[in-house]
């Protein structure tokens, strides 16, 4: 199982080459261009969503047409050296603000009321950029993120591919997890066309994306309380049998951030994965109960 994303327990379906109608584009981050995918203006404003470590924007591919339809434009990125996003060779370009920067940058480029989510990883990186600049976003979702770095099981496995990335770069990485996901069934019931494309992303990654942002992932200090101090509304929203932040310290967080807070059954780590009509709905009510002067 990669450390950022669950997709290896995703139902047997298309899951990220589900079909949409979102446009490839380009858009200004603070180090270089951002891939992303777009669905152009709409009228209840924008959505901006953050994939989490080793992930893509294809992570949200089966809530881009249900959202759109709703009524929200979908922006969906690739973080700088994340698949087809270019990035520094400096793993310290990497960090929780430094990425956040390029959220701000990319929220100035987009029109009416931004709602920012952040999955895994991405919603730390989300809540830095909300906490930089709270003004800048209308509300704010974290989909399986926690208050503070990673800890447990995932972050063992970081910690053991630390030195095969120093040694052989980032196929050494992927050839080791290819090699651990022979004897997971989980991992040998995802449909080969969607393997090929996993596999492919994962090669496109920065060798200092990985190691940055593994650092930045497991060194994040808890900022709950300063995220609260802002008044942006914010939604907790996780699996019920999520494996990376648990459950109950996503509930204690939504607790202390005063946040609404929901629980996708049948989910993992990627509910827009895992159960993306469920999380469509969770999703479209709250951006819908943020208030008309909030948004705007």
């Amino acid at each position: 199982m990669l450390p950022g994303g669950s997709e290896l327990s995703a139902p047997d379906d298309l899951r990220q080459l589900t079909p949409h109608g979102a446009s490839a584009v380009t858009l200004d981050g603070a180090t270089g261009p951002l891939a992303a995918l777009d669905t152009g203006p709409r009228p209840r404003g924008t959505v901006l969503l953050v994939p989490g470590y080793t992930g893509s924007k294809e992570d949200f591919a089966p809530l881009v047409d249900p959202v759109t339809d709703a009524g929200w434009r979908v922006v969906a990125l690739d973080q700088r050296g994340q698949f087809e996003s270019p990035g520094p060779d400096d793993p310290a370009a990497y960090t929780v603000d430094e990425l956040a920067a390029d959220l701000l940058r990319v929220a100035g480029q987009l029109t009416g009321p931004v709602h920012l989510l952040g999955h895994s990883f991405g919603g730390l990186v989300a809540r830095g950029a909300v906490l930089a600049d709270p003004a800048r976003f209308a509300s704010l979702t974290l989909l399986g993120s926690g208050p503070v770095g990673l800890t447990g099981p995932r972050t063992e496995l970081l910690a053991h591919l630390a030195p095969l990335l120093d040694a052989g770069g980032v196929p050494l990485v992927h050839r080791t997890l290819e090699q651990l996901a022979v004897d997971d069934p989980r991992a040998q019931a995802v449909p080969p066309a969607v393997r090929d494309f996993l596999a492919r992303r994962f090669l496109a990654n920065t060798a200092a994306g990985l190691s940055g942002m593994a650092d930045a992932m497991t060194g994040e200090p808890d900022r709950v309380a300063a995220l609260a101090a802002t008044g942006v509304p914010v939604l907790v929203a996780h699996g019920a049998d999520d494996d990376a932040w648990t459950p109950a310290a996503q509930e204690d967080m939504a607790h202390r951030l005063g946040a609404r807070h929901e629980v996708l059954a049948g989910a993992v780590h990627s509910p827009a994965i895992e159960q993306p009509a469920a999380t469509v709905a969770v999703l479209t009510s709250f951006w819908s109960s943020v208030p008309a002067e909030v948004r705007a």
